[in-house]
């Protein structure tokens, strides 16, 4: 009976603990989070409940597996040892990311609710992004060393390896030489705030948004919902169009080619009253002006403001669209058209002309059979 007992006790034990031990955890995480509304970070920490229950399960039996005297398990008592230190290792590493995420997350949260710049918050966004992943691997790379410690073989291996650390940092850097400048490059995109989630680029001819950035690559979705993938070497090391830095104010323009009897004066009216009735436009300044002329067309530009890159688009395309509607029904005349009849000839070679054409029709009144008088 004790040989049965023994073991439900140590298991039972340690399974009923660790979930005593989440509920009451969870318990007080939801409280403090109603009682601090101001912060997220009561409420981000309940994530971490189920890695804190397979830690604490996993310690437990690691301490007390050997108290149960089966002996399936005294017949593989140093195996099952380690592959429980090996758990318990992989889940308190997966129990510090959740922990250091709900941090910096919350820090995050009170900072955008606190701050009214848009840039600012993309600055800081952009710096939490990365310094997250920079946890995550510097403990996933601790988590690994300590697991591979855990075989006797592997420390004689770490003891070689310490005393030729200098050899391999030299080949290890020639090796990873691309893979330690993007992850440099990352570094200084974050903290020297040149680029940031949620910034307008232009890269490669490509209009778009800055949608993720790692400690590698960064991710540009443009407006056809395509997604540019480029290394963050890119941005450290050639020019770049950064729409959003130093505010997110855009000016566009929109160019008409016309005829040259085309009414601007009564174009300016009408651009007045289309960015009037224009949601998108943001009532910076406006203009309209004649800025080149060709044989055949005069060149109008027009030029609008917004507040972002989106709404200018938005604003050229509708002062186009409307104002080529107006003028093709109030002035036909005014667009640009192709000139289909014959060119006036010159007056010597015009009566010329009418001579040979006055002579013939004489001719043909006279005989119409042989066409002579």
């Amino acid at each position: 009976m004790e040989n049965v007992l023994r073991p439900l006790i140590v298991v039972g034990g340690s399974v009923v603990l660790t979930l005593v031990v989440g509920w009451l955890a969870d318990l007080l995480l939801r409280r403090a989070d109603a009682r601090h509304r101001e912060t997220p970070l009561w409420g981000l920490l309940r994530r971490c409940r189920v890695p804190l229950q397979v830690v604490l399960c996993t310690a437990l039996f690691r301490g007390s597996y050997t108290h149960t005297e089966l002996e399936a398990i005294e017949d593989h008592e140093t195996g099952i040892g380690r592959i429980l230190s090996l758990v318990l290792i992989g889940a308190s590493a997966w129990l510090v990311i959740r922990i250091a995420t709900a941090v910096v997350e919350a820090s995050y949260a009170r900072y955008a609710a606190s701050t009214r710049d848009p840039a600012r918050v993309r600055r800081v966004r952009t710096q939490v992004t990365l310094i997250q992943r920079v946890v995550t691997a510097i403990v996933g790379v601790v988590a690994v060393a300590a697991m591979l410690l855990t075989f006797p073989a592997m420390r004689t291996v770490g003891t070689s390896m310490l005393a030729s650390a200098g050899i391999i940092g030299i080949v290890a850097g020639v090796a990873a030489q691309s893979t330690l400048g993007n992850l440099f490059a990352g570094l200084q995109i974050a903290f020297g705030d040149m680029v940031r989630i949620g910034d307008t680029v232009v890269v490669d001819g490509e209009w778009g948004t800055v949608e993720e950035i790692t400690l590698t690559f960064l991710a540009v979705r443009t407006w056809d919902e395509r997604r540019i993938t480029m290394p963050v070497s890119y941005f450290t090391s050639k020019p770049f169009e950064n729409w959003s830095r130093g505010g997110v104010q855009m000016t566009g323009t929109v160019f008409f080619h016309l005829d040259h009897s085309a009414p601007v004066p009564a174009m300016r009216e009408r651009l007045s009253d289309i960015l009037r009735g224009c949601p998108a436009w943001d009532g910076r300044s406006w203009s309209l002006a004649v800025t080149d002329t060709t044989p055949s067309t005069v060149v109008v530009r027009a030029v609008v403001t917004a507040k972002d890159a989106d709404d200018i688009w938005t604003v050229r395309c509708a002062v186009r669209e409307e104002m080529i509607a107006w003028l093709y029904e109030h002035h036909p005349y005014a667009l640009p058209s192709v000139a289909t009849t014959a060119a006036v000839p010159p007056p010597d070679e015009a009566r010329d002309r009418d001579r040979v054409r006055d002579r013939d029709r004489d001719g043909e009144r006279g005989n119409p059979r042989t066409g002579r008088g």
